[in-house]
């Protein structure tokens, strides 16, 4: 199940992360990018059974941190890499809740990877060139004010990493 929204050809690939869309983790209700318009957006793939999983709760407070701020992280749950995220959609949103308090949004799931995945992903993968596309589990886009993505994390950096905060925070101080 996926929703994309725009062409997976690459030479029709958007230039803004407003122009892409997902749908909620609960009630499938039509989430586009837009709505975090003039927000700092770190797109981030989940799982539910990954020795990254972790990240939840350092997502978490990072969110906590600096939502007021701007920020906003949005988890899109993902299959794709070693079956860790196997769960319904119900079943993903009862455990970043009950394990990790997750307040911040969460996609429905997706798929990230290959040339199946969901359109946000190859448009990132073509902005950001070769070897920017998700290996696993928990890897991390940052969108400025702008809509523009402006950086890449792998899965093991993690969201309490200097290098990270450092990025969030530089984002966070530039204006829309």
């Amino acid at each position: 199940m996926t929703s994309n929204t725009a062409s997976a050809d690459s030479t029709q690939l958007n230039n803004n992360a407003y122009d892409y869309s997902f749908h909620t983790l609960r009630g499938h209700e039509p989430l586009p990018l837009s709505a975090f318009r003039g927000k700092v957006l770190i797109v981030v793939n989940t799982a539910s059974k990954c020795g990254f999983t972790p990240q939840y709760a350092r997502l978490e407070k990072l969110y906590e941190k600096y939502k007021d701020r701007g920020l906003v992280i949005l988890g899109v749950p993902a299959n794709d890499f070693g079956g860790q995220e196997p769960g319904t959609e119900q079943e993903i949103a009862n455990f970043c809740q009950v394990n990790y308090g997750v307040t911040f949004p969460m996609a429905a799931k997706e798929v990230v990877s290959g040339k199946n995945a969901h359109p946000f992903y190859l448009w990132a993968k073509e902005k950001l060139g070769f070897g920017t596309a998700p290996k696993w589990n928990f890897h991390k886009y940052l969108i400025n004010r702008k809509g523009d993505l402006v950086d890449y994390f792998y899965s093991t950096t993690s969201p309490e990493a200097g290098r990270f905060v450092k990025a969030v925070e530089k984002a966070l101080a530039e204006e829309a």
